[in-house]
C-alpha cells in the first residue's frame, strides 16, 4: 500500500451522519451532500469531502454504527439545515494510503490498513476515527485516501 506520514489539520466541517450498517447506504447520503454543497455553492476542485466510521463494527451492533460524511467549510459558513450539523475535526498526525478509488480497492484497503501500520512500526491512535478522504483533486485522477490516526 501506498502511505505516507502527514500532520492533518483541524477541519470545521458541515455533516450529515446516518446509523445503520455500514456499507453502500452511505453512498446515498454521501450524494445528499453533494447535492446541498453544490446548492451552496461550495463544490469546486479544492473541495473536501470526508467519510468518518465512528464506531468499530467488532465493538458497537452494526445497526448503532454511525456514519459521517462530511464536507471541509470555512469557519465563517453557516446553514439554516435540520440535517446538517457541524463540529471541528481532530488534528494530528496520520498514516494517509492512497487508494484506487473504487468499491473493490477501498474494501481491500480496509482489511489491510491494520497490518500495514504493524509492517511499518506505527501505533493507532483510537482516540481518532480513521477517516476517508475524497479531495476533488484526487477524485479526478480516479484516488482517495484513508487517513489513520498514529500516535
Amino acid at each position: 500500500m501506498d502511505g505516507n506520514i502527514e500532520m492533518i489539520e483541524s477541519y470545521k466541517i458541515a455533516y450529515i451522519r446516518r446509523t445503520g450498517s455500514y456499507g453502500s447506504e452511505n453512498a446515498q447520503i454521501m450524494e445528499q451532500l453533494k447535492s446541498l454543497a453544490r446548492e451552496n455553492n461550495l463544490f469546486n476542485e479544492s473541495s473536501i469531502i470526508l467519510g468518518i466510521a465512528q464506531d468499530n463494527p467488532e465493538f458497537t451492533e452494526p445497526k448503532d454504527c454511525r456514519y459521517d460524511t462530511c464536507l471541509v467549510v470555512s469557519d465563517e459558513f453557516k446553514i439554516d439545515n435540520k440535517y446538517i450539523n457541524f463540529v471541528k475535526t481532530i488534528g494530528g498526525k496520520y498514516c494517509v494510503f492512497k487508494i484506487s478509488h473504487t468499491v473493490d480497492a477501498m474494501k481491500k484497503a480496509w482489511m489491510e490498513i491494520f497490518s500495514e501500520l504493524s509492517k511499518r512500526n506505527y501505533e493507532f491512535d483510537n482516540r481518532r476515527p480513521i477517516i476517508e478522504r475524497y479531495a476533488m483533486q484526487m477524485i479526478n485522477k480516479h484516488y482517495c485516501e484513508i487517513c489513520v490516526p498514529i500516535l
